[in-house]
C-alpha cells in the first residue's frame, strides 16, 4: 500500500501550553487534526467555565490562517469545583469533559485532588448530566513505585469510584500497562481509554538505556516491553473503547534538560507518520481510522470529520524539524528512532 485515505483525526489529549508555546505549537496540530480535547493544567489552571471560555478564546486566536480547528475544553477539577458552574459549562456547549489529576501526579498538578470525597458532589452531578471525567490514572503515595502506580491506581481509587457511581462515564487517558487494557476491557461500559503516540513506541529503555535521556521521559512513564505490546494490540484492535489521545506535551529544552526535567513529549509534528508506521508493522493499516479517526467521537457523543486526510509512503524518510522553534524557546520533537516514509500528503 503506497496510499491511504482516512477521515479527518482527532486528538483526544492534548496539551497546548499558554503564550509563546502556544502560539508556536498550536500549527502542529490543526495542520492534521480536525478537534482536541485541551488539557486544562496551566499556571493558574482552568478551574471555571469562564476560565475555558477566555483559554478556548486565545487558542482560537492562535490558529494558523486558514486552519479548521475546533477545541474541545476541559476544566480542572478540583475538590471546590462548583457542580453549578459545570452544569453550566455543559449546557452552553463548551465544556466536553472534567479532568482529575491526583494531586501531584504530573506536571502543574499540585493543585489536584488530594480527597476524592470532598469531589463527589461535583461527580454526582456529571453523572446525572453525562459529561465524562478523563483521569490521570496513578497514584502519587509516595511508597508506590512509579512503575506500578497505574496498577494501583486502578485497584485502590478508579475500582472503587466505578463502583461507587457507575453510571459516571471515564476515560482513562494515557493507558501505559497490560493491566490498564485489561480493566478497560473487562469493564461492562461506562469507561474507555486514550493512549499515545509515543507510548505505542518506546519502552523504559528508550529513557535510561546508553544515558539518561529526557526528552523520552513522560508521565505516566513508559513501562516495561510486554506493557508496550499490550497497548498496540489495544490500539490496532479495532476495538471502539480505545483511541488515539496523544498527551503530546510541549516543554522548552532547558526545562527538560536539567536537574529535575520536565515530564512530556512532543508528537504533534509526527504523530500521523508514527501511527502509519505503527500499524504498517502490525498489519494493521486497515485500522487505523478507527484508532484515529472513528472511536473517540463515538464515546464523546459526536459524528466523525467529514474530510478527510490522505497518508503517501514515500521512498524518502520524512524531514522532520528536531526542534520545533517558539518565541519562548526550542522544543525537542519527539525522535522515534527509525525513519518515517509514511507522510501527510499537505493540501
Amino acid at each position: 500500500m503506497k496510499t491511504l485515505t482516512l477521515r479527518r483525526p482527532d486528538d483526544w489529549h492534548l496539551h497546548l501550553r499558554d503564550g509563546a508555546i502556544l502560539q508556536g505549537v498550536i500549527g502542529d496540530t490543526s495542520r492534521h487534526f480536525a478537534r482536541a480535547i485541551i488539557m486544562p493544567n496551566l499556571v493558574p489552571p482552568v478551574v471555571t467555565t469562564t476560565d475555558a471560555r477566555a483559554y478556548r478564546d486565545r487558542i482560537i486566536a492562535a490558529l494558523p490562517n486558514g486552519d479548521r480547528f475546533e477545541p474541545l475544553m476541559t476544566l480542572y477539577l478540583t475538590e471546590h469545583t462548583d457542580p453549578d458552574d459545570v452544569e453550566e459549562g455543559k449546557k452552553s456547549g463548551l465544556i466536553t469533559a472534567v479532568k482529575l489529576y491526583p494531586a501531584g501526579a504530573t506536571t502543574n498538578s499540585h493543585g489536584g485532588v488530594r480527597d476524592l470525597d470532598k469531589a463527589m458532589p461535583v461527580l454526582e452531578r456529571m453523572a446525572k448530566i453525562g459529561l465524562p471525567l478523563c483521569v490521570h490514572g496513578e497514584v502519587t503515595t509516595p511508597d508506590v513505585d512509579i512503575f506500578d502506580r497505574e496498577a494501583v491506581f486502578i485497584e485502590t481509587v478508579l475500582d472503587p469510584l466505578r463502583k461507587r457511581l457507575p453510571e459516571l462515564k471515564i476515560t482513562m487517558e494515557h493507558v501505559t500497562t497490560a493491566d490498564g487494557i485489561d480493566y478497560i476491557k473487562s469493564s461492562k461500559g461506562n469507561l474507555a481509554g486514550s493512549i499515545t503516540t509515543h507510548h505505542l513506541i518506546i519502552n523504559r529503555n528508550a529513557i535510561l538505556v546508553g544515558g539518561i535521556r529526557p526528552h523520552y521521559y513522560c508521565l505516566p512513564v513508559a513501562k516495561r516491553e510486554n506493557h508496550r505490546l499490550a497497548l498496540r494490540a489495544a490500539a490496532i484492535s479495532g476495538d471502539a473503547r480505545f483511541f488515539l489521545g496523544t498527551d503530546s506535551a510541549p516543554h522548552v529544552d532547558p526545562l527538560k534538560e536539567c536537574a529535575c526535567g520536565c515530564a512530556g513529549i512532543y508528537t504533534s509534528v509526527n504523530t500521523m507518520s508514527c501511527l502509519a508506521h505503527v500499524f504498517e508493522e502490525e498489519n494493521a493499516l486497515d485500522k487505523l481510522e478507527a484508532f484515529t479517526s472513528l472511536n473517540g467521537p463515538v464515546w464523546y457523543g459526536l459524528k466523525p470529520n467529514e474530510e478527510t486526510i490522505t497518508l503517501e509512503k514515500r521512498d524518502e524518510p520524512a524531514n522532520f524539524p528536531p526542534k520545533r522553534e517558539t518565541g519562548a524557546g526550542p522544543i525537542t520533537v519527539f525522535d522515534p528512532m527509525f525513519p518515517l516514509h509514511w507522510q501527510v500528503v499537505e493540501k
